[in-house]
């Protein structure tokens, strides 16, 4: 039986200062993503990777597409680590499915080919200008929920949204009409025990408490410019839909697992709808990885900045390979498992 192998790119919260400066130096192809997402933009968004200032690089409208671009820049070192003639987002070492957490989606469509880099780097940075904005139209903010079940929490949110609500009704007589505010959901299903909530502020810490008091392990909020995958980022998609209708999307040629329904998604008009939505939806990974998993993926590799994918794996599927490419020295060890399983298919 053939090998299957799923690459997996991160999302937000995985920037820092430094990322991909190391295979910017030791790899054409890396420096070449750089150089071409920096011309994209009209400025280096390559120094403000490699250099920060760190409050500039964790602002969502920089921060996405420089894990966009660091991400794709190790997956093309990697690649051509493999094949120094020949190499490209999935050659020699062709995923049978890609998967992005959060913002990673865009990362993983450039790699199943359904937006090439430049239209990412511009799709990506005006998401992030949009998901901004609807965060200081409607302040709210993320926490991890660590140590508590789905429903209860689900029920928690509930709660809070009814306090919430009725809050609002008391104090502001309804004058506000934003569609985000007094809501909280469960943002992401990100590994069992592991979930994190996302809401308007005030909801958001009646959840907190509520989830402390009924036996959550820790409550630790994120740090973070907005209530991403909530409704208060709903007024985006608006936006962000025009964005998308005006960008180049093809059919994908590697099967990408959406984040919204956890379902393989090859069609540009459904790449489109999910795209849209995602922003203001759930994030299903555990779903997601249970999907490849079943579909008999056994080998998981994480591409990009940080480790929070492969912790969440390792919580979802026991007994899988994962593998770590999240700098220069990565891609090495990396290259020679890869030949060890004999993942690599070269012409």
């Amino acid at each position: 039986m053939t090998t299957q192998a799923a690459f997996l790119l991160p999302g937000q919260g995985s920037q820092s200062v430094g990322m991909g400066a190391d295979v910017f130096t030791t790899s054409l192809a890396a420096r070449q993503v750089f150089e071409t997402v920096d011309e994209a933009l009209g400025f280096s968004l390559s120094s403000l990777c490699f250099h920060g200032p760190e409050d500039a690089l964790r602002d969502t409208i920089n921060a996405q597409p420089a894990i966009v671009t660091v991400s794709l820049a190790l997956l093309a070192a990697f690649q051509e680590a493999l094949s120094p003639h020949k190499s490209s987002w999935s050659y020699p070492l062709a995923p049978s499915f890609t998967a992005g957490h959060s913002v990673g989606e865009i990362t993983a469509l450039v790699v199943s080919g359904a937006l090439d880099l430049k239209n990412a780097a511009l799709l990506v940075r005006e998401r992030g200008r949009f998901m901004h904005h609807e965060g200081v139209v409607c302040p709210g903010g993320m926490a991890a929920i660590i140590g508590m079940d789905a429903e209860p929490l689900q029920a928690i949110c509930a709660e809070a949204t009814t306090q919430a609500l009725a809050h609002y009704a008391q104090n502001d007589g309804g004058k506000t009409a934003h569609p985000g505010l007094g809501k909280v959901i469960i943002a992401n299903f990100n590994a069992p025990g592991q979930i994190v909530i996302s809401g308007e502020q005030y909801a958001l810490n009646v959840a907190m408490d509520l989830a402390k008091a009924r036996g959550a392990k820790r409550v630790i909020p994120l740090s973070v410019s907005g209530a991403f995958h909530s409704p208060v980022m709903e007024p985006a998609t608006r936006e962000l839909a025009q964005t998308i209708q005006a960008t180049q999307v093809q059919d994908a040629t590697i099967p990408l697992i959406g984040n919204i329904h956890a379902a393989p998604l090859t069609e540009a008009q459904a790449i489109r709808e999910e795209l849209t939505q995602q922003i203001a939806s759930s994030v299903q990974w555990i779903r997601t990885i249970e999907y490849m998993a079943n579909a008999g993926v056994t080998v998981f590799i994480e591409i990009g900045p940080g480790q929070a994918l492969t912790g969440m794996v390792k919580r979802i599927i026991k007994g899988a390979t994962i593998v770590t490419i999240s700098n220069a020295a990565d891609i090495e060890k990396a290259v020679t498992k890869m030949r060890e399983m004999n993942l690599v298919h070269e012409i």
